[in-house]
């Protein structure tokens, strides 16, 4: 019992830890790239940032940022849970203090003369849209959020499989539209903040749904009992034995097949290899697995299980 309490006391930690890191690389991207060449890209932090540039820095994001968050939190709570409100407060906390701090640090920002200076503009959206990517990725990887468009992506997922890039895909194009309002604002401006939507979305995309990738393997082996209790009671994984018949010596045989993530690949084919090294393995990906141990089946209806027991 203390052993599985100090686990878990621990993954909490280190889902802090990783949270932290995120909303740190998340806000470098802001403070040092983004706001510096006076572009912005989408979600809350986008709105937070034109508000910013429309009132000549009066309003910073330090200010707009979590006042807004304030209300998005209640929704959160109600929505996803007390866990979820809990670690976006605290995701939302220390973006604040970062969006505070990190600006005072000139030395960081991507000007002329300046360590982090890039001459070629375009680079500045590409480098600022996969800070972005990776920081919020981190974060939404530990059940956690910066708030914002990230509420409505990860409220959506729960319920109908609507990958969270295509949500922010919508709402960053609303808001980076809305610069145009601001003067001195170039259309050129706009596609730069549309480059960094792009690469935002595809980025958030291959990092959460990349590395729960689903694939199929089928093993063919006469010694296909070990290996599927390997696979059954080693790695907690569902396996069928299929009856198939060998055309060339016409011997009746047995097809193991197996759902298994992309990053358990590794241990079926270690395993495969140890208890039969003639074994042949066919491995291909699976566009969706839905079902226990994989992704819920979405569908938008709420079930009562109560009712069905």
């Amino acid at each position: 019992m203390a052993v599985t309490l100090k686990t878990k006391f621990g993954q909490i930690i280190w889902d802090y830890f990783v949270m932290t890191l995120g909303a740190f690389i998340y806000v470098v991207a802001w403070t040092s790239f983004m706001t510096p060449r006076g572009l912005a890209s989408g979600g809350l932090t986008g709105l937070c940032a034109i508000i910013q540039y429309a009132t000549n820095g009066v309003v910073p994001i330090a200010w707009t940022f979590p006042s807004i968050n304030a209300v998005l939190i209640i929704v959160a709570t109600i929505i996803l849970g007390k866990g979820f409100g809990f670690r976006t407060i605290y995701v939302i906390l220390i973006s604040t203090l970062l969006f505070e701090i990190m600006p005072r640090f000139e030395i960081l920002y991507s000007l002329p003369g300046r360590p982090l200076y890039i001459s070629e503009e375009v680079l500045i959206p590409i480098i600022g849209g996969l800070m972005e990517a990776v920081g919020i990725a981190m974060i939404l990887d530990r059940g956690g959020s910066t708030g914002g468009s990230d509420i409505v992506a990860m409220a959506i997922s729960k319920f109908w499989p609507v990958s969270p890039g295509k949500v922010f895909l919508v709402c960053d194009i609303l808001v980076i539209s809305s610069l145009l309002l601001i003067p001195g604002k170039t259309f050129q401006m706009v596609i730069y903040g549309y480059i960094s939507m792009i690469i935002f979305s595809v980025v958030v995309d291959y990092v959460l749904l990349g590395r729960k990738s689903t694939v199929q393997v089928m093993i063919f082996s006469e010694r296909y009992g070990e290996i599927a209790d390997y696979i059954n009671q080693e790695m907690n994984r569902g396996v069928t034995a299929l009856s198939a018949i060998g055309w060339y010596t016409k011997a009746d045989k047995k097809v193991l097949l197996a759902m298994v993530r992309k990053s358990e690949v590794h241990l079926v084919t270690k395993a495969v290899k140890s208890v039969d090294p003639k074994a042949f393995m066919a491995v291909s990906p699976a566009s969706g697995v839905y079902g226990e141990g994989f992704d819920e089946i979405k569908t938008g209806i709420h079930i009562d299980k109560k009712k069905d027991k």
